[in-house]
């Protein structure tokens, strides 16, 4: 197995294993979007970490990417096929798009992904919601880009991979429909162990979907070992616990761990460049950061990234600690996210309620303890907001892996600064120099922004330098390089003594 991977080495690896093969990506979320401003038409990278972690390894694989067009001038950017090379500025591989009306995305994303796998899977005590005519328009989408993947393969050998848990059925759609593709899929969020799947009311053909893989990817052994539970107690199919494989309709499919990671190396280069300096100095004077201890939260507004916890932990430290008066901000970009459903506006309403209630009981002429930016920023205004901060925070109550926590660890080129990670989330399975907590603590959470705060510098720079080699060594080049060593190793046997990786419980 390669012991380092680069984008140069991921490069050569599938020129030389894809051996002339199509190689298909598929995601709901596009990499690139078109949109209407000002009378022109501009592109733009939408927010995400899936696509954050595929665009690069598309740019060194090439091939052809098939996703939701969700951009209001996405139509007028592709051509007579629904397909736009991208990066539109600089064009490595091509991009498909999926045309979706308002009553399917909401049906297929919004209601069946979103409302129902997406709280079952994480454990944020939220309950899900199961529709039928949700699970029909779940069902629908699938075949839809089903007949995209076939149409696109023509025929022809294929590596297929297929991202996430809005195409659980694919999978098999696409295994009944050509005997030419190799279909390997990556499951972005946790799973549930089995006695909370069973509350899914159509949980076997979801699984038989699934099934339908030749190769099956989490970020962690514990989400496998989960999976391998739930098929135990919910199809009929054998398990070979030694190699993590089920068989399932005389074929087999391997479950294996492949935490994902980012790019290491752009991320440190961004980090040095003029623009993050120039943004440094932005975000002091417009937000009055000078002389301040800074602390940084960076999610998504979604209720299982803990925000209300972080913020009623904050107000506990200026309860127990009033050193910190006119001192500490935390400045808490929540970016909006999903803002249709119900859960989401409450807990956007939640957030701004306790911003505005902090604030009011602490806040000063010239202190306001609580900066809450609800908008996208660029990489390198958020690689900006992490070099001026004394520490950062992931409260996540349950996450896969979370590459927020990756890339302020990335961004610190000085080694300092200081991560309070949730053991909640995959990331604290790796980053172990963080300082991990139980986010629904508010004691807990208290203690440890206090502890960042107060830590020497010689202890921030060692953890820190150890949480930077192992995020240079667990690159996105390396998940994807594993990832697909395991899936060319499928079509190519006599390969995989060469690449393959462990089963579960073995660390990669």
């Amino acid at each position: 197995m390669l012991k380092v991977w680069t984008k140069e080495i991921l490069q050569e690896f599938v020129r030389t294993e894809l051996a002339g093969r199509r190689f298909i990506v598929v995601s709901n979320r596009e990499p690139y979007q078109h949109l209407r401003s000002e009378g022109e038409i501009r592109w733009t990278e939408p927010a995400g970490g899936v696509t954050a972690a595929l665009d690069p390894i598309m740019r060194a694989c090439g091939g052809l990417w098939i996703a939701h067009g969700s951009g209001d001038a996405d139509h007028q950017a592709v051509d007579r096929r629904d397909h736009v090379p991208v990066p539109p500025d600089n064009p490595e591989y091509n991009l498909r798009r999926i045309w979706l009306t308002k009553e399917e995305e909401e049906g297929y994303y919004a209601g069946l992904s979103n409302q129902g796998l997406w709280p079952l899977c994480h454990v944020a005590f939220t309950r899900p919601r199961f529709d039928l005519n949700h699970w029909k328009m779940y069902r629908r989408i699938n075949q839809r880009f089903a007949d995209a993947v076939v149409q696109e393969a023509g025929g022809k050998p294929a590596f297929v991979f297929i991202q996430d848990y809005h195409f659980a059925l694919l999978p098999r759609l696409l295994r009944n429909a050509s005997a030419n593709l190799v279909i390997a899929q990556f499951w972005h969020i946790p799973w549930p162990n089995p006695e909370l799947f069973r509350a899914f009311p159509w949980r076997e053909e979801i699984l038989d979907g699934l099934l339908g893989n030749d190769l099956l990817g989490f970020h962690l052994a514990h989400h496998c070992q989960n999976f391998l539970d739930t098929i135990d107690t919910s199809l009929e199919a054998r398990i070979d616990p030694d190699n993590s494989e089920v068989i399932h309709r005389g074929r087999t499919t391997a479950v294996r761990p492949f935490p994902i990671g980012i790019d290491f190396d752009a991320h440190v280069d961004t980090a040095e460049s003029p623009d993050v300096t120039e943004q440094m100095e932005v975000w002091l004077k417009k937000h009055s950061l000078e002389h301040k201890l800074v602390g940084v939260g960076i999610d998504r507004l979604d209720y299982t990234k803990g925000i209300p916890e972080r913020l009623r932990a904050f107000c506990h430290l200026l309860e127990e600690s009033g050193q910190y008066h006119n001192r500490l901000v935390l400045v808490q970009i929540a970016v909006p996210s999903r803002s249709t459903l119900p859960a989401y506006r409450e807990i956007e309403e939640e957030v701004q309620g306790l911003t505005e209630e902090i604030n009011g009981r602490w806040g000063t002429s010239s202190w306001k303890p609580v900066v809450l930016l609800q908008e996208n920023y660029s990489t390198p205004q958020m690689i900006a907001l992490h070099r001026i901060a004394a520490f950062c925070v992931v409260s996540s109550l349950h996450d896969g892996m979370n590459l927020v926590a990756k890339e302020f660890v990335a961004s610190r080129i000085d080694e300092d600064g200081v991560l309070v990670l949730s053991s909640f989330a995959g990331a604290a399975r790796e980053l172990k120099d963080a300082i991990l907590v139980n986010p629904y603590s508010v004691e807990e959470v208290a203690e440890a922004y206090k502890r960042a705060l107060t830590m020497p510098r010689e202890e921030r720079m060692r953890r820190m330098m150890k949480m930077r080699e192992q995020v240079e060594h667990n690159n996105v080049y390396r998940w994807a390089g594993t990832f697909l060593s395991d899936q060319f190793a499928i079509e190519f046997p006599e390969q995989s003594a060469r690449y393959n990786t462990p089963a579960i419980g073995v660390a990669v």
